[in-house]
């Protein structure tokens, strides 16, 4: 499988994002509990950014099209 590689901080953006988005439709169309969903994204936001890793890109940099070049 031949794919062109992706630097991990975009992936990560990019979900986050997704999950942002996605946390405050859920919030507005079925329950305002799912703001804590973004909440917590937010802090592994700044996880990241404090110690350089969090639980998604501990994961991510498992995969095959991702590029692990954080610097640290």
């Amino acid at each position: 499988m031949t794919c062109t590689p992706i630097r991990l901080e975009r992936v990560l953006f990019a979900l986050a994002g997704t999950m942002t988005l996605a946390s405050v439709a859920l919030a507005v169309s079925v329950s305002t509990w799912y703001l804590a969903l973004a909440g917590f994204v937010g802090l592994n936001q700044w996880l990241f950014v404090i110690a350089g890793w969090c639980p998604a890109s501990l994961v991510l940099s498992r995969a095959p099209c991702v590029r692990d070049d954080v610097a640290r």
